[in-house]
């Protein structure tokens, strides 16, 4: 994309967040986990709390660390800042998703249009909670951009602070072992040994210690109860809500936990012969988050940012069928607004976890990208 055309993306994005910064400010209930997170552990008090309920901060003791500048500003100024930075990193992600195609077959601006009209629901749902996906995105498509032009070092720790900022990049560790570059490897495993040491330096290594307990306890016990929550779009809610909580549905979750990862080993074992298989291969592990993650809200699909640009440009690669199932998908997606559709429809599409059935489609779309080697 030419430096005019940044510029005025830039300008467009300036312009939102001051007409609208005071109606969502007076929103981002998810900033407040995070501020509130770095405030505890600038005064080495504990982070993980029964008593925060809903809203209990469910990250890695040392991102609480890392935020702590954060938790220096008033709240209503961290509002403001995070506002700007969420929309900011958002144009980053669209941007770096068209910088990370193996090659350009769509107009650029076409890539850019269906990509915002099929995700932007999310995107408006993650700045007006103040969430951290969108940052966690770029993270990853900066290291997918690395590893896919040979900075393995600068890969690996990228892949690392991701872990940081959400925890299931974990799942960009096997992967990063599969490839079998020692250089990324060792990066990303020295970064980790930096992320669970680093909150030592406030609390000591018992508290540390400590904290990592709690944090697992934490997410541990709040994971069950929101199975069932509408907006929880992954597999194990997915299942819960067909067949109900209790064995059969775990069974049921988990034999399709199976499949998603046989598909993405499949996919990784016919990369010969793909341009860049990088791309693809991060682009269908950041999809398969939402899903995989027993706490995947909608709007973490905002992951999926990546997978639907090469969706996009390579849909004429795909079978007619499935093209068509694609198209319809993608729509699906992008369409089920409330504000479309009603409340009461909206209401049910959730609880019938159709966007869940929506992006196992997607992620089918990109295995047989891969089967056909256009990336």
């Amino acid at each position: 994309m030419s430096p005019r055309r940044v510029l005025l993306l830039i300008i467009v994005a300036a312009a939102l967040v001051f007409v609208f910064h005071e109606r969502v400010t007076r929103k981002m209930p998810d900033l407040e986990v995070y501020w509130t997170a770095a405030v505890r552990a600038r005064a080495a008090e504990p982070l993980y709390r029964v008593e925060d309920q809903h809203y209990q901060f469910k990250y890695l003791p040392a991102f609480a660390v890392l935020a702590i500048p954060l938790g220096m500003l008033p709240i209503g100024a961290a509002k403001i800042l995070w506002l700007f930075a969420s929309v900011a990193l958002v144009a980053a992600l669209i941007l770096l998703s068209v910088r990370l195609l193996p090659e350009r077959r769509r107009p650029v601006w076409l890539l850019v249009l269906a990509t915002v009209v099929v995700m932007g629901k999310f995107y408006a749902h993650e700045i007006v909670l103040g969430q951290m996906n969108a940052i966690f995105a770029v993270v990853v498509a900066l290291a997918s951009l690395a590893l896919r032009d040979g900075s393995e070092a600068r890969g690996g720790l990228l892949v690392s602070l991701a872990v940081v900022i959400k925890p299931y990049a974990v799942l960009f560790l096997p992967w990063l072992a599969a490839r079998r570059r020692v250089t990324s490897i060792a990066a990303a495993a020295l970064g980790l040994a930096a992320v669970l040491a680093l909150p030592a330096a406030i609390y000591g290594v018992p508290g540390n210690i400590a904290l990592h307990r709690a944090w697992w306890r934490t997410v541990a016990d709040s994971t069950a109860p929101n199975l069932t929550n509408a907006d929880n779009v992954s597999v194990a809610a997915f299942s819960a809500k067909w067949v109900g909580v209790g064995s059969t549905s775990a069974a049921v979750a988990g034999a399709i936990t199976l499949v998603l990862l046989a598909v993405a080993a499949v996919v990784f074992l016919r990369r010969p012969g793909a341009k860049r298989p990088d791309v693809l291969e991060a682009a269908l592990l950041l999809t398969l988050i939402p899903l995989l993650s027993p706490q995947g809200w909608d709007y973490v699909f905002l992951l999926a940012t990546p997978a639907v640009m090469l969706l996009v440009n390579y849909s004429d690669r795909l079978p007619v069928a499935l093209r068509v199932l694609t198209i319809a998908a993608l729509a699906t997606i992008g369409l089920s607004l409330f504000d479309v559709v009603g409340r009461a429809r909206y209401a049910t599409f959730m609880s019938w976890s159709i966007i869940t059935v929506c992006f196992f489609v997607v992620v089918a779309a990109l295995a047989m990208l891969r089967f056909r080697k256009a990336a």
